[in-house]
């Protein structure tokens, strides 16, 4: 029974014992291979600089060969050996040791020794090839990240720094994450965000990024900081994009997972360059805003492209003169929605005989040079049309004010998505003037299918937006489509132009005029609204003829004609 006890005694310290070596050995090899990986670009860089060294010095007089081969050495013996070449060393001089000193320990103690040092090296051999199958806990680095992360290291930066042109600038510890490598860099002196972000390329060099590697510098969460963040990897990776009834959100954030979702009953910008996916990514907006019978979609699209795609479930408009109508429909719809609105209730509750209506305006651009009858109707909607439930969204290629986004309907705007732009300056009129400030860099975006949205509660973080191909599209269940109040006649929302200054017009003009202040002095206002000019072509008139005194103007601001003044006096 002793026996036995003694046995188990032995047994258990022996299991101990191995357990404890081989935790031992795995933590120090891992603190090891850290180093080394850390270190071993130090010395990398070392001998770069002592070849440069030596080639212009090559009889070695200078104190900058002698100092560049104390930094070699001192780069050697900073990375410290593998745990395997480590405890080869260990074993050599134990054995070198055994054997001087074995012969002078009495052979009891050092036979049960050996059992016991024997029993521990089998028993850690045992756990750490156990151990080897487990899966790491944790990201596992690519070898392009490896690299990145060792020269972001702190101690790499700062011998490289200044020799790159960014002095004054230091990193923090580099972490890897879902969205790819991200750090924090200290600014001093002179240094901002800004200014690192003008000086991406310095930065690029010292990490030796491939060309097509995103890298975004924004300002940290402190003073005299920023945060660089290498697009490595995407936390969106492995997921479908396609989209199907069972994912129907707008996509998918690249840095959190998350599935972003934009609501209807917002008024939308989306904008983007050509080719950067505006109209797949909008599809799924576009099906949401068409399904259910309380939803129904206006879709003004002058490019006959994209609309073609969605008449089944739409109201789509592709010539200037439809347009012109289906905006005078919208605006009468608006205006009798309001007027039926009960007091007290803020928005239009709404129905199948009544839907929520989305009005598209694909491509706006086209809008504001061959249909500018309509522009502003769809300008009224967009002050006026949410306490209606008519929501205007708005799609350019050109996202500059006055050439694709009119000046009245910029500001309306709740909501901005924004695909890939040209320059910084399309940026900041889809995503505000802070734009470049606060990292929502759309002209950095790869295009297409990668998108920002602005809302006022989202971070700056790029989203992969689902798509529809056109067949899925065309798939799609028929719905309802919508027709307005009817308008007879159809007339633009804008006052008709005044019509080119040729003579024959010119005479119809006046004579009209005359012919309203022949019965007596008459405001300009009046005349406006009897003769069916307008305001500016009424004043245009009468300032020609009063110039050529054919009409004399009164005290009273009315005018007249000179015979009728005559007579009066």
């Amino acid at each position: 029974m002793e026996h036995n006890q003694v046995s188990h005694v032995i047994k258990a310290g022996t299991s101990a014992a191995a357990h404890w070596t081989a935790d031992r050995y795995r933590a120090e090899a891992a603190r090891r291979r850290k180093l080394r990986a850390e270190r071993r670009p130090l010395v990398t860089d070392a001998r770069r600089a002592l070849a440069v060294a030596r080639k212009a010095d090559p009889e070695r007089t200078k104190p900058g060969t002698h100092k560049a081969e104390r930094e070699l050495a001192a780069a050697k013996r900073a990375v410290p050996d593998p745990m395997w070449l480590f405890a080869s060393k260990a074993v050599v001089l134990a054995a070198v040791a055994g054997y001087v000193g074995l012969p002078h320990v009495p052979s009891a103690v050092w036979l049960w020794s050996a059992v016991a040092v024997a029993v521990a090296a089998v028993g850690a051999v045992v756990v750490a090839v156990a151990a080897s199958g487990r899966k790491p806990k944790g990201l596992a680095p690519t070898a392009e990240e490896r690299q990145l992360l060792k020269r972001l290291a702190p101690e790499h930066w700062r011998e490289h720094a200044e020799g790159r042109g960014l002095a004054g600038t230091l990193t923090g510890t580099p972490k890897l994450t879902d969205a790819g490598i991200v750090t924090d860099v200290r600014l001093d002196g002179t240094w901002t965000a800004g200014k690192l972000r003008a000086a991406a390329d310095h930065v690029r060099s010292l990490l030796g990024c491939r060309a097509g590697l995103r890298m975004e510098i924004k300002a940290g969460d402190r003073g005299g900081w920023a945060v660089i963040t290498l697009r490595t990897r995407s936390a969106a990776d492995g997921d479908d994009l396609k989209w199907s009834p069972s994912a129907r959100t707008f996509g998918v954030d690249t840095v959190t997972g998350e599935h972003v979702t934009v609501p209807l009953g917002e008024r939308l910008l989306i904008a983007g360059r050509s080719g950067a996916g505006k109209s797949v990514a909008s599809r799924p907006l576009l099906f949401d805003a068409s399904e259910g019978d309380t939803n129904a979609l206006v879709i003004i699209d002058l490019k006959m492209v994209e609309g073609r795609l969605w008449d089944h479930r739409a109201r789509v408009e592709s010539t200037p003169e439809g347009v012109v109508d289906v905006v005078a429909e919208l605006a009468d719809e608006m205006r009798e929605r309001l007027a039926l609105l009960p007091k007290g209730q803020a928005t239009w509750t709404p129905t199948p005989e009544r839907p929520r209506l989305t009005v598209v305006v694909d491509e706006g651009a086209e809008v504001v040079t061959a249909a500018k009858d309509a522009l502003e109707g769809l300008e009224t909607l967009a002050r006026m049309g949410r306490a209606a439930c008519i929501d205007l969204w708005w799609m350019t290629q050109k996202p500059t004010i006055g050439d694709g986004i009119p000046k009245q309907i910029a500001p309306q705007i709740s909501t901005a998505i924004c695909l890939a732009v040209r320059t910084p300056a399309e940026a900041r009129v889809v995503l505000g003037e802070d734009a470049q400030a606060k990292g929502w860099l759309a002209d950095e975006l790869p295009a297409p299918g990668v998108a920002f949205v602005r809302d006022g509660k989202r971070k700056p973080n790029p989203i992969n937006v689902r798509y529809m191909d056109d067949s899925q599209v065309i798939a799609l269940p028929d719905q309802s489509i919508w027709r307005g109040p009817k308008v007879a006649p159809v007339i633009s929302m804008r006052k008709p132009p005044e019509p080119p200054a040729t003579p024959a017009a010119a005479e119809s003009s006046d004579a009209r005029v005359l012919r309203i202040v022949q019965d007596g002095p008459a405001r300009q206002k009046d005349i406006a609204e009897r003769t069916g000019l307008s305001k500016g072509a009424v004043s245009k008139v009468v300032a020609r003829l009063v110039a050529a005194g054919r009409l004399v103007r009164l005290d009273d601001g009315t005018v007249s004609a000179p015979a009728r003044t005559e007579a009066t006096a």
